[in-house]
């Protein structure tokens, strides 16, 4: 519940966190640090509209390689494309999965080009998305 109340507020008040939970203000910000200690909260953020700031083309890229693609250099390839997202290593018919969000289709196909410059990199497989009817938090008591 506590978790729940933070994914929909984060900058809410610990007076008010916790009477939404049931705890004093003092007993909601104990359990929150608890969490950020534990890992359990990586971080606090701000949920920012992609099309709002010029970046309303996504697409889902599978990437195909040569070589495995679970290493530091290509965490940091990944990371230096200002455009990629998300970035997951899988299993399956490619060995990663990337999120890329651009301002267009034409920034899409340089995004492209770019991630073909990553060594071992054979081959994409793009999912373009027409549109998102939602995008969930985890849900910590499913």
């Amino acid at each position: 519940m506590l978790l729940a109340e933070l994914q929909q507020d984060a900058t809410q008040a610990y007076a008010a966190l916790g009477k939404a939970v049931g705890l004093s203000a003092g007993a909601a910000h104990e359990r929150v640090r608890k969490l950020r200690e534990q890992g359990v909260i990586r971080r606090t953020t701000v949920d920012v509209d992609p099309a709002a700031v010029g970046r309303g083309v996504a697409a889902f890229v599978l990437v195909e390689a040569n070589a495995w693609m679970g290493d530091e250099p290509v965490r940091a390839a990944l990371e230096a494309l200002p455009e990629v997202v998300e970035a997951h290593v899988i299993a399956g018919p490619a060995s990663l999965l990337v999120k890329v969000r651009t301002p267009t289709t034409e920034e899409l196909q340089a995004s492209l080009r770019r991630l073909f410059t990553i060594d071992g990199v054979t081959g994409t497989q793009t999912i373009v998305i027409l549109e998102s009817f939602f995008e969930r938090p985890v849900d910590p008591t499913a």
